[in-house]
């Protein structure tokens, strides 16, 4: 999921520069790769049994990630190389991190990839990713997607990203009231800092605990605030709850007078990969190398008890320029290239319930593709 706070108007504007863009893409260098993702041959893949998919339909909180092997799917370089560009909102959150193992690890490089990592939020990137500028989005299929999509836009989530360990408490935190409890809480009229405009993702799972709170996202105010302002309002009262961020929640869990409500579903990611018509279309072939070594790196370092590894933490605190403590403060993260069944379909009902979304939902069809990543480890219908 995007960290970098996402305005409306950025959601709007994104949306019609990609309406306007929906035509334009590079032509691939390679003729062969243009057969579609839907014409593909699936052949099995070494190292990649059973356990390297699972059901969509399967959203039960305690569902086992797929994995394949450590160093699997084997690399299966490209006949020519490719020079590919990568945007995401940060490299300094744990979430973006296989992004830069593969690429200090070379996983790439064994494709025949030569990849870039850009820092640029959402609604700067999709224009770049409809004129064919970028490759592909490290992010989530936010209100702005939906409605570049709705414009025309050739867009579509690939592969997930993570969700939360059991033990996480990343989410909906509030200050509460004489005679409150964390089972009984009126959240109809609260402020709700955070750092996360309207049209993220994390609507979704904040809809699901506002409601259970006599809440809605239509019934509290939102006061956006920087990442350093979020949990300082929260304790001296600028605002009545907010969403805090794995490691922040630490700084109240525990202590009287705060209560977590919910944070992120367990088990289904909120974000991951997004493609656009360069590599669902024009160079197929690209597009499923990079899921290979996406996946590849996933199964050999992100292991469910990676923490537990001292020598890969100090080694992702230097990678990710974060402090080792903070990244030994809380759980690892599941790790989940796989992307749950109607997880767009529940996103865009959030949107709608904010105001942000534009004309009828999409259905899943036309935001997802699922068959790229199937294809990387061989997986057939």
């Amino acid at each position: 999921m995007s960290r970098r706070t996402h305005a409306y108007v950025g959601v709007i504007a994104a949306a019609a520069v990609l309406a306007s863009a929906a035509c334009s893409s590079p032509s691939a260098s390679d003729s062969a790769s243009t057969a579609a993702a839907g014409d593909r041959t699936i052949r099995p893949v070494e190292g990649c049994g059973a356990k390297s998919w699972t059901n969509p339909k399967d959203l039960s909180p305690n569902r086992a990630p797929a994995r394949c092997l450590p160093g699997s799917p084997p690399p299966r370089p490209l006949s020519e190389p490719r020079e590919l560009a990568i945007a995401t909102g940060t490299l300094s959150a744990e979430y973006a991190a296989p992004l830069q193992v593969a690429l200090d690890k070379g996983e790439f490089k064994k494709e025949g990839l030569d990849v870039t990592l850009k820092v640029l939020p959402t609604p700067d990137a999709l224009p770049l990713l409809a004129k064919g500028d970028i490759d592909a989005l490290w992010a989530a299929p936010e209100a702005a997607v939906m409605n570049g999509v709705k414009g025309g836009f050739d867009i579509k989530w690939v592969a997930g990203n993570f969700s939360p360990d059991p033990k996480s408490k990343s989410g909906l935190w509030v200050r509460l009231k004489e005679g409150e409890s964390a089972n009984r809480v009126a959240m109809a009229g609260r402020k709700l800092g955070t750092m996360i405009g309207k049209g993220s993702v994390i609507a979704y799972p904040m809809e699901q605990a506002l409601e259970k709170h006599g809440g809605g996202l239509a019934d509290i105010q939102y006061q956006q605030l920087g990442s350093a302002d979020v949990l300082t309002a929260l304790q001296n009262g600028g605002v009545d709850s907010a969403w805090l961020l794995d490691p922040v929640w630490r700084k109240v869990d525990g202590k009287g007078g705060y209560a977590f409500l919910g944070g992120q579903p367990r088990g289904e990611p909120l974000g991951g990969i997004l493609y656009g018509r360069t590599l669902l279309q024009d160079d197929v072939d690209a597009g499923v190398a990079l899921l290979r070594a996406y996946i590849r790196t996933v199964n050999s370092y992100f292991t469910s008890d990676y923490k537990e590894d001292a020598s890969f933490v100090t080694y992702l605190a230097e990678l990710l320029k974060a402090e080792e403590s903070i990244l030994e403060s809380t759980p690892p993260l599941r790790m989940d290239w796989e992307i749950r069944a109607d997880t767009t379909t529940r996103l865009q009902a959030a949107y709608e319930a904010q105001g942000v979304a534009e004309g009828s939902p999409l259905p899943e069809s036309r935001t997802v593709d699922r068959r790229l990543y199937e294809e990387a480890v061989g997986h057939q219908l």
